[in-house]
């Protein structure tokens, strides 16, 4: 996964324009493509350091899920009805994250 700031992809832009002008002319400069690669590498790291931070909020969310589940099924009167709600908003808040760290993987 990559992840460029918005300078980066208004660099990287403009380096790939400035890049396949010369590339017409058969004289391409190797500090634009080096400087593309530092641009992509730059981004890949980001992205991994991203994905970790959504993979361990996950692994969080999970664990607040199973806290719920305990709770919800532990709980007596009239605490039950609110244990139940608070274990539906667990559930919901895990499939939230589990959707953004799918659409992340696959980016």
């Amino acid at each position: 996964m990559r992840s460029y700031t918005p300078a980066e992809k208004r660099e990287r832009g403009r380096l790939f324009r400035k890049g396949a002008w010369q590339a017409v002319s058969d004289s391409v400069d190797p500090r634009l493509e080096a400087r593309i690669q530092d641009i992509d590498q730059a981004a890949e790291q980001r992205g991994a350091r991203e994905l970790q931070a959504l993979r361990d909020k996950q692994e969080t969310d999970r664990q607040a899920v199973a806290a719920a589940k305990a709770t919800a099924r532990t709980a007596r009167g009239t605490d039950r009805q609110a244990a139940r709600d608070a274990l539906k908003a667990a559930e919901k808040q895990l499939r939230t994250t589990e959707r953004v760290v799918y659409r992340a993987e696959r980016s």
